[in-house]
């Protein structure tokens, strides 16, 4: 199992170079950045966690300036948002930033995407119903395929539509960054078993990680796929018990991506004390 790093990108943050060595140094795999353009500032939507909203998702910086900032500074250390609201951006220009991203950091890229939480910032930004975003969802990521894919592209779908167009440079993965889907709900589960290339879950969020990750495998099943071609990237909430990344090995889960407490997304003292931690057990991980 690989060992991942995920942070919210702030100015207070460490810098992604200097985040990225360390990383790379230590033995992690990859490193994540989310993403939010703007946070309106009059908002119903509920903060899903609850309570009020943290200020530093008002503070993140663009994802892939900042992994192009560490690919930079690395040679190995993979790619990934976590996660991207590939709905919120100009389809062309968000397929052609990834595959020059792609490109320009050797093949490393992966990117981890949602249907997001926030109702006002969807709707300032999409011109689609919020109520089908997943349907939006997915035809903007086979879209993108497409872009990434062939020659002369083109889709036609309910809500995105283009006639046949040239975008090159293709991704230097063939076919694309894989696509992870961050999604907890029925409906969300169902649509990464359909057609996501791995599903990009929140460990607390599930009752049973045994049975919830034996369920998803099921519905991978049903869709006709082949659940050893779907990852499992796991975002890790319980930070204290080392034992349990051993146990979510043990399951098959094919990445754990750890991060600061939400306390301590302001407190970058915090970082590289919790990375040392867990890059003790990286060599247990990965035998």
């Amino acid at each position: 199992m690989h060992l991942a790093f995920s942070s919210m990108n702030n100015l207070s943050d460490p810098h992604p170079a200097d985040l990225a060595r360390a990383l790379e140094e230590r033995g992690f795999e990859s490193l994540w950045y989310g993403e939010h353009s703007h946070i309106p500032c009059a908002r119903t939507t509920p903060y899903p966690p609850g309570g009020e909203m943290p200020a530093p998702y008002r503070r993140m910086l663009d994802p892939y300036l900042s992994l192009m900032t560490a690919a930079n500074a690395t040679t190995k250390l993979r790619l990934g948002t976590g996660i991207a609201l590939l709905m919120e951006r100009d389809i062309f220009s968000q397929a052609k930033t990834i595959a020059t991203l792609d490109h320009l950091s050797g093949g490393r890229v992966m990117i981890g995407t949602g249907v997001g939480w926030n109702r006002e910032e969807f709707e300032n930004i999409c011109p689609h119903p919020f109520d089908k975003r997943y349907a939006v969802l997915r035809e903007t990521v086979e879209a993108t395929r497409r872009l990434w894919r062939d020659d002369e592209a083109s889709f036609h779908g309910d809500y995105v539509r283009f006639d046949a167009v040239w975008q090159d440079p293709k991704p230097l993965q063939p076919g694309g960054p894989k696509i992870f889907l961050g999604v907890m709900g029925p409906l969300g589960r169902q649509h990464a078993a359909r057609w996501a290339d791995g599903w990009y879950p929140v460990d607390v969020a599930l009752p049973d990680v045994a049975a919830e990750l034996s369920a998803f495998r099921e519905l991978v099943r049903r869709a006709g796929r082949d659940p050893a071609d779907v990852e499992i990237n796991l975002q890790i909430m319980d930070t204290q018990n080392l034992d349990k990344l051993k146990h979510y090995r043990d399951l098959g889960v094919e990445r754990a991506t750890i991060g600061v407490s939400m306390d301590a997304w302001d407190k970058p003292d915090r970082v590289l004390p919790m990375i040392d931690r867990f890059a003790e057990v990286i060599p247990e991980l990965t035998a």
